[in-house]
């Protein structure tokens, strides 16, 4: 950085904090409005199931909004990528408020999703309407964007280090400037004390065992690292593929979340699959202690790719935590690790396989988990990387780094 450049960063600065911490306060305020009114909605599906069977008019409300009204945001966490790559205009602000309601209606039916994708499309439609008050031009659009996914991922998993770095690694680092690295810590911050200022309680894991960090266990390590990348690449392709099997056949967007529904409410009620819809949040942490069955993790992956393939809202994200810790536990009936442990590697491991992050997926195990399995979970985390394939969740994310660099050279020697 030369001295004008220096001189110029230092000037801005104040300004770039007082954006960080209004994004941080907005986005962190909104998470938590969202989680609580998810829990609500979530406890009235528990204590009332019959309205699973109303999936189909909670389908049709989705749809319709969005093909009224959101078609402009309709692609969700792509939009944020692709205005990153090419910024064109501003993320319209109806964003927040139509992902709000998609997801709160998918969950109070019994939808499969999850919520990080909510809140980070909350907090980039949010952050992107600084672009018009601060007159800000498209280099500095780019920041924002970054500001508003580390403010959404932070404040609604409530672990800003992984937060911030998920920001940054999702964009690939490669065109991250300095500046945006410091302040996507800061508005991480921001936004996780500010829902803790509104006494927002997250859940809690534990691995109350960690072996010694033996060559029998790095390799049984190595092969859920595998397991789970395989597991991360059927969860991208399941996702895309209803997505693409609702759009060519159902022509009227709104009518394929009805039709979805019907299946659905067939299958989680008629059929008992309840433990599939929501969040599956108890599910995932009874895999720390109990083992799974070996198809729980399987189902999910079906369930989760088709509500959001017909159209329903929600996140990837938790359904990922879902697959991959009742893998790792699935797993322990044949690894002799303690079953916390292999839940809590699976937890993080397909989640970094489906999004292509390592590195903010580690440093997430390791401020849920605590640091003690942070050596199991840092490799876990990186074989699931590099063994989850070329595609993941995010069709417009562009992968580079490492295994973007290995997957050219294996292109090219075939």
């Amino acid at each position: 950085m030369t001295s004008q450049n220096t001189k110029q960063y230092l000037l801005s600065l104040p300004k770039w904090i007082l954006i960080c911490a209004l994004i941080g306060i907005f986005s962190g305020s909104v998470s938590a409005f969202f989680l609580v009114s998810l829990e609500w909605v979530t406890q009235f599906r528990i204590h009332h199931d019959w309205i699973i069977w109303l999936l189909p008019l909670g389908g049709f409300l989705v749809g319709a909004s969005y093909y009224y009204w959101g078609e402009s945001v309709v692609k969700g966490n792509n939009l944020l990528l692709e205005e990153y790559e090419t910024p064109k205009k501003v993320i319209p602000f109806k964003m927040a408020p139509l992902v709000l309601l998609g997801t709160l209606l998918t969950h109070l039916f019994g939808g499969s999703a999850g919520r990080e994708g909510t809140a980070v499309q909350m907090g980039g439609a949010i952050a992107d309407q600084f672009t018009k008050i601060f007159k800000l031009d498209n280099s500095e659009r780019k920041i924002l964007i970054i500001l508003g996914i580390s403010a959404g991922f932070a404040s609604v998993f409530g672990t800003p280090l992984a937060g911030a770095i998920f920001a940054l690694e999702v964009l690939y680092f490669s065109k991250i400037n300095f500046k945006s690295i410091f302040f996507s810590f800061l508005v991480a911050y921001a936004a996780y004390f500010t829902v803790e200022f509104w006494k927002i309680k997250h859940t809690h894991y534990s691995i109350p065992a960690v072996p010694e960090l033996s060559l029998n266990n790095i390799v049984f390590t190595f092969i859920v690292g595998i397991l789970s990348g395989f597991t991360a690449l059927l969860f991208s392709r399941s996702t895309h593929f209803w997505g693409s099997l609702f759009s060519k056949n159902i022509k009227y967007p709104p009518l394929r979340p009805v039709i979805g529904g019907v299946v659905l409410a067939i299958a989680i009620a008629g059929l008992g699959f309840t433990k599939f819809s929501g969040l599956g949040v108890p599910v995932i942490v009874d895999s720390f202690s109990n083992p799974s069955e070996w198809y729980d993790f399987l189902l999910k992956i079906l369930f989760t790719g088709f509500t959001l393939g017909a159209g329903f809202k929600g996140g990837e994200v938790t359904p990922l935590f879902f697959v991959g810790a009742t893998l790792g536990s699935a797993l322990s009936i044949l690894i002799p690790m303690p079953i916390a442990l292999l839940a809590g590697i699976g937890f993080v491991s397909v989640f970094s396989g489906a999004t292509h992050t390592p590195i903010a997926c580690t440093i997430m195990g390791m401020e849920l988990f605590g640091i003690a399995p942070g050596l199991f979970i840092a490799i876990g985390c990186t074989i699931a990387y590099f063994s989850s394939g070329s595609v993941g969740i995010y069709k417009s994310q562009i992968v580079k780094g490492a295994k973007y660099k290995l997957y050219q050279r294996l292109n090219s020697n075939f």
